[in-house]
């Protein structure tokens, strides 16, 4: 038991999370290649442009299988907060062509 009577394993964990000036600009990327093993999942993100013959990749994530099946769990909660508040996220093919945005 921790001192407020909870079992020990109901704690939470704080972690100090540093976010360094790079990082925080973010990258873009609007293609992703994944690729897995059995001890891990290699997440390639591309930004893929119209009218060049090559792209790169922009950032590597590589991550234990059980990290991303968390990683997929988190993504799927917050795109249901996501939709619950400003409404279905569309996939190209249901957006009317006027309100598309992105590549076609």
């Amino acid at each position: 038991m921790d001192a407020d009577g909870r079992p020990m394993a109901e704690q939470k964990k704080q972690i100090n999370v540093e976010l360094r000036d790079e990082e925080a600009e973010g990258i873009y990327a609007n293609f992703a290649a994944i690729t897995h093993s059995p001890a891990e999942f290699v997440m390639d993100f591309i930004r893929v442009l119209p009218g060049t013959k090559k792209s790169r990749v922009h950032a590597r994530l590589v991550m234990a299988p059980q990290n991303v099946k968390a990683f997929v769990r988190a993504l799927q909660d917050n795109i249901a907060k996501y939709e619950e508040r400003h409404g279905e996220i569309k996939s190209s093919g249901q957006t009317p062509p006027e309100k598309q945005i992105g590549f076609q």
